[in-house]
């Protein structure tokens, strides 16, 4: 039976290896020359720039997103880096840290605000009960029984009560509950001030318990290591094999044809990409889905997250800088103007852990800025003229290394740009609809979707990647593409294996 995978991201490469583990024979076709989507990697002037993991759910051996992870060769023999501290935040001359040690955490906010000693403890308290959360893996919830929902609910009991807690609180809101300017300031910036309270207690959490750190060699490494997997099982990858159109007969997906002109017929179909995509330009607005077509048409309560990355090479060692500085610190910085919008800090991460990340005695320093609708929007118009739109990458790279310089005066005249990516970079690599690197980001308003994949009207085809369970992720992506198998082997009648 074959099985046709449109993209070749970590959906559709964990759609591939589980699918070559039962038995189904499975092609992936990837529009990029690179498999891995938008967990990847390039290399610049002798840098290898990280373009994806921050850090990644399911690194503590022995959890159960360990487990998937080491199923699809993601981390099968990869050292695992777990800095200090999750985040660093500067403010009039003080240092916050999130520190993967909770009770360092905790002790060190008492002593830098012991007015905010109450709200801190119970911060940590809260942090604390999430720590033995394991978000259900085993299997989708529609393929669960009613046994296995009744103990997924009941698994998700301290889930719920800080969700109950926090869900309908945004950012800005939990961060006015201190009083100290740098823990206010550090909280209230870890993420958009309409994100829901609720997802740092998770984010935290995990890293504080090991759950959340970093894979040696990076997001590239990662990808290509699932792709050897799949490959040798058998799979087929092609690359550079951008899908733009469905032959559908009645309520079939017939064959999948690609740009330069290749045919693939199937049996089943995974469309494993952005979902976007999908529905307006492969199903030609004839498949609409409502649940996405009222978040699509609601950026306000669904927003869709973009960035300008901003890479820096540094002619010199980190411990050259004259202090320790922790993998990522947040500082102020003077008003950088981005599409009519002042940023006021920036976020550096250095890669120190990864010394072949840059030539001998170099370093890499990233900077991720966020960009939502407006800003694609602007970004949208201004590529419509080439130049004008190089100059202005230029102009926000040459304002992250001065304010770089400022903050480190060790590093002047030391710095270069080495890449500006803007949310046009994610749309034109990756087909990632507004440059979305996640998808809808969980906010007080917004509703989280849990979407099955399926799609009315058409018998041999499913969604797979991380648009089918917001906000996304490459843990929801991983888990979506064993679904789709998962529910394929449901529906061929074949029995699970894994």
């Amino acid at each position: 039976m074959k099985v046709i995978i449109i993209g070749g991201g970590i959906g559709g490469l964990s759609a591939g290896i589980y699918a070559q583990h039962h038995g189904f024979q499975s092609v992936i076709l990837e529009k990029h020359h690179t498999p891995g989507g938008q967990c990847t990697g390039w290399d610049r002037r002798g840098y290898h720039i990280d373009g994806c993991i921050h850090w990644l759910t399911g690194t503590r051996e022995g959890s159960a997103f360990h487990k998937l992870w080491m199923e699809v060769g993601a981390l099968d023999g990869v050292e695992i880096i777990h800095p200090e501290s999750f985040l660093c935040f500067e403010d009039q001359g003080e240092q916050l840290s999130i520190f993967r040690d909770l009770d360092a955490l905790q002790a060190s906010w008492t002593e830098l605000s012991l007015g905010d000693a109450e709200n801190i403890r119970e911060f940590c308290d809260d942090v604390r009960l999430l720590q033995s959360f394991s978000f259900p893996v085993e299997k989708p919830r529609d393929l669960m029984s009613l046994p296995e929902k009744v103990r997924t609910l009941l698994s998700m009991k301290d889930a719920g009560a800080i969700l109950k807690k926090y869900g309908r609180m945004n950012l800005s809101e939990f961060a006015r509950r201190f009083s100290h300017p740098a823990i206010r300031e550090g909280l209230g910036g870890m993420a958009p001030d309409t994100f829901n309270a609720a997802m740092i207690f998770f984010a935290i959490a995990a890293f504080t318990t090991g759950e959340a750190s970093i894979p040696k060699g990076g997001s590239r490494a990662l990808a290509l290591r699932m792709a050897e997997r799949y490959t040798s099982l058998g799979g087929v990858l092609e690359t550079s094999c951008e899908v733009q159109e469905l032959v559908i007969q009645g309520k079939r997906v017939h064959s999948v044809v690609c740009a330069d002109g290749r045919t693939f017929e199937a049996d089943h179909v995974i469309a494993a990409c952005d979902a976007h995509f999908v529905y307006h330009q492969l199903l030609k607005g004839r498949y609409r889905d409502r649940a996405f077509e009222k978040r699509f048409a609601n950026p306000v309560d669904y927003p869709l997250a973009s960035e300008i990355l901003v890479a820096l090479g540094y002619a010199g060692t980190m411990d050259s800088v004259g202090e320790k500085l922790p993998w990522s610190l947040n500082f102020p910085v003077d008003p950088i103007s981005i599409n009519g919008r002042a940023i006021n800090r920036l976020t550096m991460k250095h890669f120190s852990h990864e010394p072949g990340f840059a030539p001998e005695g170099h370093s890499l320093l990233i900077y991720d800025l966020n960009q939502f609708h407006e800003d694609f929007d602007r970004w949208h118009d201004l590529s419509r003229d080439p130049e004008a739109y190089k100059q202005e990458k230029a102009r926000i790279g040459q304002a992250v290394l001065s304010a770089t310089e400022q903050r480190f005066p060790a590093m002047k005249g030391k710095l270069s740009v080495l890449d500006v990516v803007t949310p046009k970079t994610y749309q034109r690599y990756c087909n990632a609809y507004r440059g979305a690197f996640m998808a809808f980001f969980p906010t007080v308003k917004g509703k989280m979707m849990e979407h099955s994949g399926r799609i009315p009207g058409l018998e041999n085809m499913v969604l797979a990647g991380q648009w089918v369970q917001p906000p996304g992720g490459l843990p929801t992506a991983l888990l979506s593409g064993r679904a789709a198998i998962m529910r394929l082997c449901r529906k061929t009648g074949q029995s699970w294996r894994l």
